[in-house]
């Protein structure tokens, strides 16, 4: 369960002073799918930075999993976001001059996984987002759409709880698009795993089991299937 209480969150001061977020509420239930919709400058991202404890809040706080975020040590949300949750952005950030295998290999190294364990996590990552043709690939050499596949297996090889995927399509066309859409709501149910989209996308936060419209930093509407 993640319960984001009262969030405020201002940037500057006096004539200059930005209110990103102000007096932001939710929760949501472990296992599904929520979207954060919004236009630009609504504080989608600023929402996602915070909920994911990249950045700290100002008022509020965001409780995942019975942990107060911003309560931790930084050596300890470092570790709670390294365990617990994998990132998905519009901008692909593969290694380029490494392989797809490589790619996928690296968070398992970070996080201090066993050797002898790491190549056949990575290789069953790269099948649950059907890339293991393209283990020995160089990821420069791969469209968008496999670019972004590539960055989801990496996402995902560290088994998190919570994925966050900030504009996951952006980059791609529809139609790549739609299949990556489609892959995370797969691994969604899958895996058991948290789902967050942040986007703009009507179409695609109606899909999700929850929504968060947010509009100058304030939630003017909170869906939930079958509620209002």
């Amino acid at each position: 369960m993640i319960e984001v209480k009262n969030l405020t969150k201002v940037y500057g001061k006096k004539s200059s002073r930005f209110v990103a977020l102000d007096d932001v509420s939710f929760g949501i239930d472990d296992g599904s799918t929520a979207a954060i919709i919004g236009k630009s400058g609504s504080g989608k991202s600023t929402l996602m930075h915070i909920m994911s404890g990249l950045d700290h809040p100002d008022g509020g706080s965001v409780i995942v999993n019975s942990k107060t975020l911003h309560k931790l040590k930084k050596s300890a949300i470092d570790k709670f976001r390294a365990t617990q949750m994998s990132f998905i952005f519009q901008a692909f950030f593969v290694e380029p001059n490494q392989t797809c295998l490589q790619n996928v290999l690296l968070p398992l190294e970070i996080a201090g996984t066993a050797r002898t364990k790491r190549k056949k996590r990575a290789q069953q990552a790269l099948e649950a987002v059907d890339l293991a043709e393209k283990a020995s690939n160089r990821a420069k050499n791969l469209s968008g759409g496999q670019k972004q596949r590539l960055a989801i297996a990496r996402a995902i090889v560290n088994e998190p709880k919570l994925l966050f995927a900030d504009e996951p399509t952006g980059n791609l066309d529809s139609v790549t698009g739609e299949l990556i859409i489609n892959l995370l709501f797969q691994l969604n149910r899958g895996l058991g795993l948290t789902l967050i989209i942040v986007t703009h996308d009507e179409d695609l936060a109606a899909r999700c089991d929850m929504q968060v419209h947010l509009k100058d930093g304030k939630v003017v509407n909170l869906l939930k299937k079958g509620k209002k």
